[in-house]
């Protein structure tokens, strides 16, 4: 992984608070040429820094979309068996989050479905057939309190 100084913090940290903002307005903001703070950006991008951008959806108002949050415990915690769990679940886009956890439970997965009869299908077909698989804990969002947003803000 490639070092990053406290300028491509600044960078980091702007573009969380606004990816839309002008390469123009962020290298003012850093105090870059829009060139040098361009290139620094192509640089976290290729080493994987920064692995692209996304939007906040208000799901009420855009989709119809329930976030189920699924806890997954192994069989086995052994490398070899997280390292073929999580290749599994990267060849699913279905799922849109993986995280290894500490606690009661390996991993926590997100993933978004229209209704019930969807996560079903991806309960049979996906997450029942991931290597290694002892338990499958799901519970179904009520509505989401609380989106990816920059620290310090409110």
């Amino acid at each position: 992984m490639a070092s990053i100084d406290q300028i491509d913090r600044s960078i980091l940290r702007l573009l969380r608070l606004d990816a839309r903002m002008s390469n123009a307005r962020l290298a003012a903001e850093v105090g870059l040429s829009a060139s040098a703070c361009l290139r620094r950006i192509r640089i976290m991008e290729q080493a994987g820094i920064i692995k692209g951008y996304t939007a906040l959806v208000d799901a009420a108002n855009a989709e119809a979309s329930i976030a189920v949050i699924i806890n997954i415990t192994l069989e086995r915690q052994t490398e070899d068996h997280l390292d073929r769990f999580e290749a599994a679940v990267r060849k699913h886009p279905e799922i849109r989050e993986c995280f290894l956890m500490t606690g009661g439970s390996d991993y926590l997965l997100r993933v978004e479905v229209e209704n019930a009869g969807e996560f079903e299908r991806i309960h049979k077909e996906i997450l029942s057939a991931l290597p290694g698989v002892l338990r499958i804990h799901s519970s179904f969002a009520i509505r989401n309190v609380l989106a990816t947003r920059p620290r310090g803000r409110r």
